[in-house]
């Protein structure tokens, strides 16, 4: 085993997400030239759920994603590339390991605890264990990692780089690791774009349960109108600011989610040559916006500064519209794929 590596010659890219972004770049190393945008939505990563039953700091889940490490997961298999991953009880043999694959000058994925990473800055550092990275070599005891939300490679101590891939709670890594083992020589992109479409709309419109898809959406602005009554204006403000900071500052959101779908519309409109597909791209970029106004909208009243068409029932009625929305869209898609 060697402690002293030269970086391996990996093409950083920045991205908006960080497992979109490590799964895009992961296959551009390796001769497959997928964007972010077409990893995102081969991956399925479109989603919505509001779970009250489950709880983050005593407040309910709202997620506008998939289930992490899903994307990864249904992009690789669709292409079928063949993913290595492993996970350590001993946090040195999971360093040593993962100085063997740079050795052998593999880019090596790893899940790690966000909030022990010393090169985010404080302000966005918080307890989330399942940040993606790319560990791309090690230089005087720094590992250097292809970090996709970054603008550029960053360096991070071994000890540090340990703790993160070692960080205990929710959902803990337990150094979890992985890379590519076999990448086959022939993708069916058309087949991938197109059934993955047939996924989405399928679990945004189909799913029977009130807290996901579409039903989810109408299910949170129902909830949403009654808070102030039901939770008290402050218990209603903590709900509210959870509620925004799920959208706007872990990964990126109701909003942001929505602009990568629509890039990806944009790119299978090509792929599979259907022009009508450029037309909800549009859509979905519209309806990212309403996300993004609602977002606007309730951070004033968290903070207090609430203008004309700033209440709960404006909120609530923002989410319906946003609900229509996707509904058409999903509509339209189902019958052009």
């Amino acid at each position: 085993m060697t402690t002293e590596k030269k970086q391996i010659d990996f093409i950083h890219r920045q991205s908006a997400h960080c497992e979109s972004g490590v799964t895009s770049n992961l296959l551009y190393h390796y001769g497959i030239d997928c964007s972010e945008a077409l990893a995102f939505g081969i991956g399925e990563g479109l989603f919505f759920g509001y779970m009250p039953f489950v709880r983050i700091d005593r407040l309910p889940l709202t997620t506008y994603r998939c289930r992490t490490g899903e994307i990864f997961k249904r992009v690789t298999q669709r292409l079928g590339v063949t993913v290595v991953k492993k996970k350590f009880r001993n946090p040195q043999k999971g360093m040593d390991a993962l100085d063997d694959k740079l050795a052998q000058g593999i880019p090596t994925g790893c899940q790690t605890g966000a909030f022990w990473l010393p090169y985010f800055p404080p302000a966005f550092r918080f307890h989330f264990n399942m940040h993606n990275l790319v560990v791309i070599g090690k230089d005087k005891g720094e590992y250097i990692i292809s970090d996709p939300v970054f603008d550029n490679p960053v360096r991070c101590t071994g000890p540090d780089l340990m703790k993160a891939r070692f960080a205990k709670g929710t959902l803990a890594p337990r150094g979890a690791m992985y890379f590519f083992d076999n990448i086959p020589g022939n993708h069916d992109i058309r087949n991938a774009v197109r059934s993955s479409i047939q996924s989405v709309c399928k679990t945004m419109m189909k799913i029977p349960i009130p807290f996901f898809g579409v039903k989810g959406i109408r299910f949170l602005a129902k909830r949403l109108k009654r808070w102030p009554r039901q939770l008290g204006e402050e218990n209603a403000q903590l709900h509210l600011s959870q509620l925004i900071r799920m959208q706007e500052e872990i990964g990126t959101g109701g909003g942001g989610f929505r602009f990568i779908y629509a890039a990806f519309l944009q790119e299978a409109a090509g792929i599979l040559e259907n022009e009508s597909l450029e037309t909800i791209s549009e859509k979905m970029t519209f309806t990212g916006d309403r996300w993004r106004t609602f977002a606007a909208s309730g951070a004033r009243i968290c903070k207090c500064r609430a203008k004309n068409g700033d209440t709960y029932d404006d909120l609530a009625g923002i989410l319906n519209e946003c609900a229509d929305m996707e509904t058409q869209i999903y509509k339209e898609l189902i019958e052009q794929v």
